[in-house]
């Protein structure tokens, strides 16, 4: 991990000491500088998503069709993957990179507060830029708090009781705005990805404060730093559904479910093109009689 961490604390040591020794303004700089690093990883998973969400309802189809036959369940999935270019593991494997770079992230934070003699020496050691040492120990003081420990509610500070609520309403609106919402089922049934997405919006920014209570206030700023900037960047790219913050789906209007390639619509749609039927114009009265005037 160091061969990841130790140029994380350099960057973020070096921001600090451009930026007139503001390690607030330093830990948001270095969030949107590795928001645009991981930002091809971040398109790659938003491009799976949506073609999951297509395939859902057919997927569904699937699963009640051939629930007793796994073989044949698994094969029919990786049929209709194939037919449609979805990839599996495409949103699963963005993620998968990124989070060692989010934990070496965390650790670069931890690392650059150093809260204790012990972890000064550390720190000198991680700078990989001659002379940088120079700025060390860094100023960990922000609006009256200690940047490197857990927001104290002792206190009184306003910032101190703000800051985890902030963590929970930005991590909740970042979950709404970047997710898309899953089509209803057809057959009326509960959607069990729709419940589960659900679940997710409400645990993730419940789970995401109590990081911010327990760890230090430089991670709550990472943290609301992240959100705000993952936010902007789904607008920049059009992909931003601010629709979904309103409650009980006010301002949607209905989306139409793009269609799915399936090897049985094919051979419907190879079928009807077959056999045509007359146009009733073209039908000749029978007997051969003339039409009636």
């Amino acid at each position: 991990m160091d061969f990841i961490l130790n140029p994380f604390v350099t960057i973020l040591t070096l921001l600090y000491s451009i930026f007139n020794q503001d390690m607030v303004l330093a830990i948001i700089v270095f969030t949107a500088l590795i928001k645009l690093l991981t930002y091809p990883l971040t398109a790659q998973q938003m491009k799976s998503s949506k073609a999951m969400q297509v395939v859902q309802p057919e997927l569904k189809k699937l699963q009640e069709k051939y629930k007793n036959d796994r073989e044949k369940l698994a094969a029919e999935q990786m049929r209709l993957y194939r037919e449609n270019g979805v990839n599996p593991v495409g949103g699963c494997l963005p993620l998968l990179i990124q989070f060692p770079i989010l934990i070496a992230l965390y650790q670069a934070v931890i690392h650059s507060l150093a809260a204790s003699p012990l972890s000064l020496i550390d720190l000198s050691g991680r700078l990989l830029i001659p002379g940088l040492g120079d700025v060390i120990p860094l100023e960990n003081r922000w609006m009256g708090m200690n940047l490197s420990l857990p927001p104290d509610m002792t206190t009184g500070s306003i910032i101190a009781y703000a800051l985890p609520v902030l963590v929970v309403i930005t991590t909740w609106l970042q979950f709404k705005v970047t997710t898309p919402s899953m089509p209803p089922s057809e057959d009326g049934k509960p959607n069990a990805a729709a419940s589960t997405q659900q679940t997710m919006g409400t645990v993730m920014p419940l789970m995401y404060g109590f990081f911010a209570l327990s760890f230090s206030v430089g991670l709550s700023i990472y943290f609301i730093a992240s959100n705000v900037i993952g936010i902007a960047q789904y607008a920049f790219m059009g992909k931003a559904d601010f629709r979904n913050i309103l409650p009980f789906g006010l301002g949607r209007s209905p989306t139409a479910v793009p269609a799915v390639t399936t090897s049985t619509s094919m051979r419907r749609e190879t079928t009807k093109g077959g056999s045509s039927a007359q146009p009733k114009d073209s039908v000749k009265p029978s007997g051969g009689g003339k039409p009636r005037r």
